[in-house]
């Protein structure tokens, strides 16, 4: 794990009631993700799953992917997955955007065309941004306690 962005107390409470299998997969893609753009922002949410959502600033609308944890499953979720070139058909999903890819093991997103996918996302979020964000880095939790 990213010793310079520990998963925050508010997600790490909730996400400790879950497998360890599935706990080292979020840990472990969380970690990519982060790898991948270091200064994007986590928000992170419980609703029907616990997610992580990546941002490029703190706000949900300029996200580029998240990390739903369901009761024993996770996905790697595209904001704007319909309007991402997917050559190799990774994504799956049916709303009118959001798109995303199952994960159940380490090869299901690290792996050059994931990581193709993941960068589009961010530079489209880069382009579609209205207002730059003096929020960089950080981990905002948006759990109600």
């Amino acid at each position: 794990m990213n010793p310079k962005r520990p998963i925050h107390p508010d997600f790490r409470f909730l996400l400790d009631f879950k497998s360890q299998e599935v706990i080292s997969l979020f840990e472990d893609v969380r970690l990519y993700i982060l790898d991948l753009y270091p200064e994007s922002n986590e928000l992170i949410y419980h609703t029907h799953a616990i997610t992580a959502v990546f941002s490029i600033s703190d706000k949900l609308s300029d996200a580029f992917c998240m990390l739903p944890i369901y009761t024993n499953h996770m996905n790697l979720g595209f904001n704007k997955g319909t309007l991402l070139d997917d050559p190799y058909k990774l994504l799956s999903g049916t709303g009118n955007l959001i798109r995303h890819i199952d994960i159940k093991k380490m090869e299901d997103y690290r792996n050059p065309n994931v990581e193709a996918l993941i960068k589009e996302a961010i530079d489209f979020a880069m382009k579609d941004i209205k207002k730059t964000s003096t929020v960089i880095g950080q981990t905002i939790s948006k759990i109600k306690k």
